[in-house]
């Protein structure tokens, strides 16, 4: 699905208590030295498609954005005031994009939590991995989490929570891309974890799975959209352990995101995985999804 780009950012600043929201210009500073967000890292985010002048899949992103404020220990997310500033970044805007939320701890002048809403227009990048898929370096994650049950005596520990930190997620992007991959998916002990800011999903038959990631990753926004449509229309799905065989064995393995939508992984390291030959089409059945969300 095409539309018209847009160029110039919009930015919305969001009362983080509920209430206001206003329109701030792209050519003026808007955060301030001391915020949390920027010498801490110390806020939480969340990435939506703008599509036919809406932002999609919305709910979604405002209950997990919801869980990530309460994980962090921030304002609880004033929902309507969210579902307001995003229609009027999106009808400001006018054409397919990516559409950022951030609500951070905020100045440590104030001790007030800070908010906005930032609309971009989609890297000519995205749309290119859209048409003819990524090649992805497999690699450690670097870091293993003690199982769930254990993590009750490290309540900090929280990959349920999408922050701003993606220092580690960009600089394994960095080192892919400058060794000639387009991308990274995370395995331990060939276990299938997700991919640097995206989940796996892989088609077999007429079955979708998705990696638990030994219960250590973020939960996935389209992937949930994607499995409740498929499930809806008669396609089995289930989230599993998943190994780097089951990959190899899979009609097609994709990754999947909110801007990025589903893009096909065309090669596994130097193995190149061969074309679907029929079977389910990833990227049809998310962007039927999108359309129903």
């Amino acid at each position: 699905m095409l539309e018209a780009m847009s160029t110039e950012p919009v930015i919305v600043v969001v009362e983080p208590y509920g209430g206001s929201t206003r329109m701030h210009s792209p050519e003026l500073p808007h955060i301030f030295w001391d915020d949390a967000a920027v010498t801490r890292g110390d806020a939480v985010v969340e990435t939506l498609l703008i599509r036919g002048g809406r932002a999609r899949n919305l709910e979604r992103h405002l209950e997990r954005f919801a869980q990530s404020a309460e994980l962090f220990g921030l304002p609880p997310v004033a929902k309507d005031s969210w579902r307001k500033a995003t229609a009027e970044a999106a009808a400001a805007f006018g054409a397919e994009g990516c559409c950022r939320w951030t609500l951070s701890r905020g100045r440590a002048a104030t001790g007030n939590a800070t908010a906005w809403i930032v609309v971009t227009p989609l890297g000519e990048q995205l749309l290119e991995e859209r048409q003819r898929g990524v090649k992805v370096m497999l690699a450690p994650r670097g870091y293993s989490l003690p199982p769930k049950k254990a993590r009750k005596k490290a309540p900090w520990l929280t990959p349920a929570a999408k922050s701003v930190n993606y220092a580690a997620a960009m600089a394994a992007l960095r080192y892919a891309r400058a060794h000639g991959f387009d991308d990274v998916i995370y395995v331990e002990d060939e276990h299938v974890l997700e991919g640097a800011t995206s989940t796996v999903v892989v088609a077999r038959g007429n079955k979708l799975r998705t990696p638990t990631g030994l219960d250590s990753i973020l939960e996935g926004t389209t992937q949930a959209m994607l499995f409740a449509y498929a499930e809806a229309h008669g396609i089995s799905v289930k989230a599993k352990d998943l190994t780097v065989d089951d990959l190899r064995a899979a009609d097609s393995v994709w990754l999947l995101s909110a801007a990025r939508t589903a893009v096909r992984v065309t090669h596994l390291g130097e193995e190149k995985l061969p074309k679907p030959k029929g079977g389910l089409n990833v990227a049809a059945l998310v962007d039927e999804a999108l359309e129903a969300n």
